[in-house]
């Protein structure tokens, strides 16, 4: 399903670059985003190639828009697969969600209802971008602050149905689900229990902002902040019942220097250690 190691990854920005290059002790893999990384040449390439002939490399889209009602940018997918063929990276993935309305881009990752029509829509739009680049990709489960009157299947029924039917991986991501599930006021342990885990190729971790309001908390998927407590301990039980996953840190703004990410992906890379040792023994 992906060829990243079951090791904790860090995304990429190069204001951590030199710093990496001094030490990057435990840091798996390195992850960017699709669209930094469009242009022919530049620093951005310098850096990146110099990363990738050191580093396992994942490439995580954000401009695909794939829950998008219009078909695919073409030229987009140009450009992605001309990407991944450039850098050969061990995983490709991308958000269940929508980006874009005609020629407008609307910077944020928009959520979809689950429905019928939608799935069929999604599948055939997963099944157009692995025939385009030549691999599987992985789909990954969005952090949302609503849903929608006209959703009939539940999410991780969803998603599980679209990696059945596409053969893509699914990559979960452990803090969009405790803040979709805690906005929703669900459980995101019964959210988890229902995912098939064995279709997971990677795990995203991030951090999030929280608000209170009469309503009750919103938590807003920010990657700004530390990964928060009880996403960690959702993370351990997942780890348990999967087994050890390739697993990214993400944080996106507020960047801190390199050595905070780094104790971060650390902490991941402790909870992977343990469920290894815990498994040996067992076997």
């Amino acid at each position: 399903m992906t060829m990243l190691p079951a090791a904790p990854g860090v995304g990429f920005k190069p204001d951590h670059f030199a710093a990496i290059r001094k030490d990057a002790a435990g840091i798996g893999f390195f992850e960017v985003h699709a669209e930094n990384y469009m242009g022919a040449g530049g620093l951005p390439h310098a850096q990146l190639s110099a990363l990738r002939a050191d580093h396992p490399l994942s490439i995580h889209g954000v401009g695909l828009s794939i829950g998008g009602s219009a078909g695919l940018d073409a030229a987009h997918l140009t450009r992605l697969r001309q990407l991944c063929d450039r850098y050969e990276p061990d995983s490709f993935s991308e958000h269940l969600a929508w980006s874009s309305h005609g020629a407008e881009y609307l910077n944020d990752l928009l959520p979809l209802p689950y429905t019928e029509e939608t799935l069929a829509l999604i599948c055939d739009h997963v099944d157009q971008v692995q025939a385009a680049l030549g691999r599987r990709m992985l789909l990954e489960n969005p952090a949302t602050y609503l849903q929608f009157a006209n959703s009939s299947i539940p999410e991780t029924e969803f998603l599980t149905r679209i990696a059945r039917r596409t053969g893509c991986g699914l990559l979960l991501d452990v803090n969009n689900v405790f803040v979709s599930c805690t906005n929703h006021r669900s459980d995101p342990r019964a959210w988890l229990a229902a995912l098939p885990l064995d279709l997971v190729g990677e795990i995203h971790l991030g951090g999030h902002d929280a608000e209170d309001l009469p309503s009750g908390p919103l938590l807003i998927d920010s990657h700004g902040a530390a990964v928060a407590d009880p996403v960690w301990t959702l993370y351990a039980e997942v780890v348990d019942r999967a087994g050890p996953l390739p697993t990214l840190v993400e944080w996106d703004n507020d960047l801190p220097d390199w050595p905070v990410l780094a104790a971060e992906a650390a902490r991941a890379g402790a909870i992977l250690a343990q469920e290894r040792r815990h498994h040996a023994r067992a076997s």
